[in-house]
């Protein structure tokens, strides 16, 4: 079944409390999603040369600044890192490709959740209120973030298998629905250079969109694409560094709900998600058309 949420905001002023406004539109999702709970949240944005991870290892007590040190002497360059419970948010002046070699040479277990200059992929197993709580999402600050709750019929329940997925740069995905074509597919982004962790059919769809956009499409273009290439029912939320979308498939048989103020842009699967947030009432309020995307970017 699985629930969807997602929070663009348009007044600087509430980045502050993005967070704190996101927290609940989550956990009011469980019944949708008890199995395990994600976010990728965009903020704290690195400056030009420098490279933003979000990498993870199962042991809590993992020695971060190790792994930092050793990696900025090997590659001669700065680094800096804060942790998250397991999870560590490490900022290095390197490219991506160098970085990526080195951690999987010499620390293998260590899994990147995303890489980019603003996004930060936080997810775990167990109830999004749990979740939410282990990585002090009602702290955290950001210009938008998009969020999952999930319901596991298809696979196992898993850390790896939770969404957010992300396969590009600054671009993640949370999908509620199946696709049908996602086996064949795989093997043709593999082709094209795209890599996959998991065998869930919402990573696909990501590596898909990485790939347009690779390709040189923007973002419209890429999501027209995805209308004609992927099979089965879907509904989408994209993250990117600039803004988010909102898309679902031509049967729409998904649900979903937007709602727009002046303050912000809301996505949720049911509308309960949004009655927490601030001036609600007066929103405008409605459910997106099928086969019909939705951006909002900064430009």
């Amino acid at each position: 079944m699985c629930g969807i949420v997602g929070l663009y905001l348009k007044n600087d002023a509430l980045e502050s409390k993005l967070g704190e406004l996101f927290e609940p539109m989550l956990i009011s999702m469980t019944d949708r999603g008890p199995d395990s709970a994600g976010f990728a949240i965009y903020g704290d944005e690195v400056g030009e040369g420098w490279l933003k991870l979000t990498l993870r290892h199962p042991d809590e007590s993992f020695d971060w600044a190790g792994l930092t040190d050793q990696m900025a002497t090997a590659l001669q360059c700065s680094a800096d890192w804060m942790n998250n419970a397991n999870v560590a948010v490490l900022k290095i002046q390197a490219d991506e490709t160098s970085v990526r070699e080195w951690l999987s040479t010499h620390y293998e277990d260590v899994l990147i959740l995303s890489a980019g200059s603003s996004i930060e992929i936080l997810k775990e197993v167990g109830l999004p209120e749990n979740i939410s709580s282990k990585f002090s999402l009602s702290g955290m600050k950001g210009t938008h973030i998009i969020g999952h709750t999930r319901m596991a019929t298809e696979s196992a329940v898993t850390m790896e298998g939770s969404h957010p997925f992300s396969t590009g740069s600054d671009l993640c995905l949370v999908h509620n629905g199946s696709l049908s074509n996602h086996n064949r597919l795989r093997e043709n982004l593999k082709r094209e250079g795209i890599t996959f962790e998991t065998e869930n059919d919402s990573e696909v769809a990501a590596g898909y969109l990485t790939w347009r956009l690779n390709e040189g499409d923007t973002l419209k273009n890429a999501l027209e694409s995805a209308l004609k290439d992927l099979d089965g029912f879907f509904t989408f939320t994209i993250g990117t560094k600039n803004g988010f979308a909102v898309m679902r498939d031509p049967i729409a048989c998904k649900p979903a709900v937007l709602a727009e103020t002046d303050d912000y842009v809301a996505m949720a699967s049911e509308y309960q998600a949004l009655a927490s947030l601030p001036g609600i009432e007066n929103a405008k309020v409605w459910e997106p058309e099928p086969a019909t995307f939705y951006i909002w970017e900064r430009h």
